[in-house]
C-alpha cells in the first residue's frame, strides 16, 4: 500500500475538480431545456447536476482496471473526490454551478 501513494493522480484530480464546470452543469441545463422547464428550483438543479456526477463517477470508475493491486485504491480515491464535489453542490458552495443556475433561470 505505500507504493501506492506515491502515485500521482493529477491528471484524474483535473478531470474530478471540473466534472460539475464541463459536464454535470452544462448536461443539467441541457436537461432542463429538453424537458420545457426555464425555472427549476435550485435545489432541483442541483439534484440533476449530482445526478449526472453520479453518472460520471460510474462511467470513469467502469473504465478503469477492475482486478489489479490498485483497483480498489483507485476506485476509493474518486469516489471520495466525488463526495466531497457532491457536498460542495448540495451546500451551494461549488461556485461554477451556482452561476449557471443563475444565468439559466434569470437569462432563459
Amino acid at each position: 500500500m505505500s507504493q501506492l501513494k506515491n502515485i500521482d493522480f493529477f491528471e484524474l484530480d483535473r478531470v474530478l475538480e471540473d466534472v460539475a464546470k464541463t459536464y454535470a452543469a452544462p448536461s443539467a441545463t441541457v436537461w432542463f431545456k429538453v424537458n420545457n422547464n426555464s425555472k427549476p428550483t435550485q435545489e432541483e438543479y442541483h439534484q440533476k447536476v449530482v445526478e449526472f456526477i453520479k453518472r460520471f463517477e460510474d462511467l470513469i470508475k467502469s473504465n478503469f482496471p477492475s482486478e489489479n493491486e490498485y483497483s480498489s485504491y483507485l476506485k476509493e480515491y474518486i469516489s471520495k473526490n466525488i463526495r466531497h464535489g457532491i457536498s460542495s453542490i448540495n451546500a451551494g458552495n461549488n461556485k461554477e454551478v451556482e452561476r449557471r443556475y443563475r444565468y439559466y433561470v434569470d437569462y432563459n
